[in-house]
């Protein structure tokens, strides 16, 4: 995720902990506990503009004393208020164009009641990153019942429905109206986010969890609808925008590790991620968007939406490499092989662009742009165990592991189509040497990456647990990942970094927090390994965390220490629900049923031990549904 540049770690901007949250790509809609709008970061957005900034109901000019808030799926949410004998339900919707939110008054008294009902509306524009730096607001615009404000750069935004009226109601009688949003933005060239086709993939079969405990059923529910309402689409094929509320577009690394997690909901998410990355594929050289041949794009975003980074922005070191090992993987869960001959240009393109690194796959970052171009972007995200940041140019461990991974899977892939994958073998087997020869520690663990000078940037960070599985160490050496991995765990999931380390801090960014799709990689990496009591035990953390945030895990929260009583402490601005954090969700179905996908149509099972009796269905393999059962 994109950090702003003039906004430090420490302070990060406006909380969204405490609201609550409808989605439908590329809407969303932040409410805050008592429903009322005005003023903070709540609000309906659409496509990255905040299209209603303030929505304040009232009765006879008092607004309704607040009852209650409760979430109704992921895309509504409804408030409750009294005002004497009258009760006020609002039932707030958002959907890709804007939202609804239908008012009913009731009467419960037993004499009749005259009420004038005036709901003030207005809109500013705000521009989503503008929000989220914390800047102020550009002035109101009221907005009445068939009104349409017009930005200077032509974004649209019309209200329906009666924002006044007088209300008669005898004893048990009730008054119901809706006011209509909806957003038009502006028509640009380029890329534009735009709503699915359709439902997901997976809507008819939708993975279903039934076990012992309450808790990993409705995270895997709320996962899986999470999901569908960040679904997004680039000429008909589906990707999921990477969070709610600032990140409702496409990133190239969140969606490829989102599909890579949630590949038991089937192939076709993957397959549509990966068209339309290849779409975008870097074809020349720009230092500007920091395009390359071969390279995958980090962040796109339409032209109507400025920020600091260039609307098409490549400043991704990972992103290349999982695009070739989301291919493959996605090949093993049943794509289709047409459809995955069909992407393998766009696949050798991403190995000539890993060939090109001839010691380790590195990045100089920028300092306009992002100085740190890995999973932890932040710009200070990695340090050395003293705390002072490392010096470009940074070779991350772990992207050394994805692309090795990629060269091996790569090469598979082009040699089962007839094409020649031995010179990628022949680069995994260098740099696997390499990394043998420079990456470990003294301490028995490889370093987080090394710096410009060569050296290692030291202190035991959770970037270790994305080597799991990849191929890249041997057995023994997983193993003493794996041992050390225990260090960080926090009781709810993997701490970023070690608390040993000087820049240590448990609600940071990337310094000690917890990330749940970092600790779900490291989970399915100890269970490939064979260390699977150490997988099941990072899955009850991320289980135990979960009813702290209805079940909908957010993309990051404190690194603070579990304590009995005392629920994980909330990371101010973390996007939820957020792609990869919602992908938990059949991860931990991956891990808990031990799933491993064995040709076309079939996968096979081997339960962890410890969750008692759980049924699995919707697990989609190729053109087959499959369900699973264990006594436990």
């Amino acid at each position: 995720m994109s950090v702003p540049a003039s906004r430090p770690t420490g302070a990060p901007g406006p909380a969204l902990y405490e609201h609550l949250t409808c989605v439908a790509a590329p809407a969303t809609w932040l409410s805050p506990p008592d429903g009322r709008l005005a003023g903070g970061p709540g609000g309906l957005y659409v496509a990255d503009r905040r299209v209603l900034s303030r929505l304040v109901l009232t009765l006879d000019g008092t607004e309704p004393e607040p009852r209650g808030a409760e979430t109704l799926g992921g895309d509504r949410v409804r408030f409750t208020g009294a005002c004497g004998a009258l009760t006020v339900e609002r039932v707030r919707a958002v959907r890709p164009d804007g939202g609804t939110e239908r008012i009913t008054v009731r009467n419960g008294g037993d004499a009749s009641a005259t009420v004038t009902l005036a709901v003030a509306a207005a809109t500013d524009l705000a521009q989503i990153s503008d929000v989220k730096a914390g800047d102020p607001p550009p002035p109101e615009t009221p907005l009445h019942d068939g009104a349409v404000v017009t930005g200077p750069d032509g974004y649209e935004v019309r209200l329906e429905g009666r924002t006044e009226a007088v209300l008669v109601l005898e004893p048990g009688g009730r008054f119901t109206t809706t006011l209509t949003v909806r957003a038009v933005p502006p028509p640009v060239p380029g890329f534009r986010p735009a709503p699915p086709d359709g439902p997901p993939p997976w809507a008819r079969t939708p993975l279903t969890m039934r076990s012992a405990d309450p808790r990993l059923d409705a995270l895997v529910a709320q996962g899986v609808a999470d999901l569908g309402a960040l679904l997004l689409a680039d000429e008909g094929d589906p990707y999921c925008a990477a969070g709610s509320p600032w990140y409702l577009t496409l990133f190239g690394r969140d969606a490829l590790w989102a599909v890579r997690l949630a590949l038991p909901l089937g192939h076709e998410l993957a397959a549509g991620t990966l068209r339309t990355l290849a779409r975008h594929q870097g074809a020349g050289h720009d230092p500007v968007t920091e395009e390359e041949p071969g390279k995958i794009p980090h962040e796109l975003r339409p032209a109507y939406a400025p920020g600091r980074l260039p609307p098409v922005y490549y400043g991704s070191v990972d992103a290349t490499a999982l695009f070739v090992v989301t291919l493959a993987e996605a090949s093993h869960w049943g794509m289709p092989a047409q459809e995955v001959e069909a992407l393998l240009p766009a696949a050798e393109r991403a190995l000539a662009w890993l060939g090109t690194f001839e010691e380790f796959v590195s990045y100089r970052g920028s300092a306009e742009r992002l100085p740190n171009q890995g999973w932890k972007d932040s710009s200070d995200g990695i340090q050395h165990l003293d705390g002072t940041s490392a010096t470009p140019p940074i070779a991350l461990s772990e992207v050394q592991a994805y692309a090795y991974q990629a060269a091996v899977l790569g090469a598979d892939l082009l040699e089962a189509y007839g094409r020649d994958g031995d010179r990628h073998r022949r680069w995994a087997r260098g740099l696997a040497a390499r990394f043998r020869a420079r990456f470990w520690l003294e301490d028995g663990y490889p370093a987080i990456a090394l710096d410009g000078t060569g050296a290692p940037v030291d202190g035991l960070a959770s970037n270790a647990g994305h080597l799991l599985g990849t191929g890249l160490l041997d057995r023994e050496e997983e193993a003493r990942v794996a041992r050390r991995l225990g260090e960080l765990n926090s009781g709810w999931g993997l701490r970023t970094l070690t608390g040993d380390a000087a820049g240590f801090d448990p609600l940071s960014y990337h310094r000690g927090s917890v990330w749940p799709h970092d600790t779900a990689i490291a989970m399915l990496g100890l269970s490939r390994s064979g260390h699977r009591e150490q997988a099941a035990e990072l899955a009850r953390g991320l289980i135990a965390a979960a009813p702290a945030f209805g079940h909908r895990l957010p993309e990051l929260f404190g690194g603070q220490a579990r304590r009995d009583g005392v629920a994980p402490v909330p990371y101010p601005t973390a996007c939820r629900p957020q792609a990869w954090s919602a992908a938990v969700s059949p991860a931990l179905v991956t891990v808990l049923f031990g799933l491993q996908p064995d040709g076309p149509g079939r996968v096979t099972a081997a339960p962890l031990p410890g969750f008692g009796p759980m049924t699995v269905t919707g697990v989609r393999a190729g053109t087959e549904t499959l369900t699973f059962t264990t006594e436990g």
